[in-house]
């Protein structure tokens, strides 16, 4: 599976109807929600803000909105989009602007259809890395080291807690989990360990 690492901005036209397609990450439902709800904003004085999105390793969770065009006209075409499009944890918005041609249910479906497409076929993707969640506690002395062992092993980390210990906690690849644990554990001779979340 691939996700996007970027957002793609498209613009066509068809009919004199102006569609603005926007292909952008998105982790859950809950933040495509608040993708949605922004959207909507930004284009308050639009026709409609269609949206079809998939999240997931499997990309089984998902969702669309018609946005009061008829149903089964827009997100679901823009759905289908993306379910042949291998790429998970990423939504499609669809700005419409009426340009006062109906495009009856057929043209709908073609339009949005087309507009998804546009969006995927200029969005930047890599593929989708499963991570897991990891903390680890040390010693000052041990710090440079450390850090340079996680970052070897692609770990992407929050800032640095300094207290009586350093504490370090972010995300690691689940393929490097083991070599980075067991760098450590090495030159700490067997004192410090990547704790991993279950």
């Amino acid at each position: 599976m691939l996700v996007p690492k970027g957002k793609s901005f498209e613009i066509f036209e068809v009919k004199k109807s102006r569609f603005i397609s926007i292909a952008r990450y998105t982790s859950s439902a809950e933040e495509t929600k608040e993708i949605v709800k922004a959207a909507r904003k930004e284009y308050a004085d639009s026709s409609h803000v269609v949206h079809a999105f998939l999240s997931g390793i499997s990309a089984d969770i998902f969702g669309f909105s018609d946005d009061r065009e008829p149903s089964g006209t827009a997100g679901r075409p823009v759905l289908e989009v993306l379910k042949g499009s291998g790429i998970t944890n990423v939504i499609v918005l669809i700005v419409r602007y009426f340009g006062g041609t109906k495009l009856g249910t057929g043209g709908l479906v073609k339009a949005y259809t087309e507009a998804a497409q546009l969006a995927l076929k200029h969005l930047a993707v890599e593929e989708l890395v499963a991570k897991t969640g990891f903390t680890v506690n040390l010693t000052y002395d041990l710090f440079d080291q450390i850090i340079k062992i996680l970052k070897k092993h692609s770990a992407e980390f929050e800032e640095p807690v300094f207290d009586t210990q350093i504490h370090i906690s972010g995300t690691i690849p689940e393929k490097e989990l083991s070599a980075a644990d067991e760098a450590i554990r090495d030159i700490s001779a067997g004192k410090v360990r990547l704790v991993t979340e279950k």
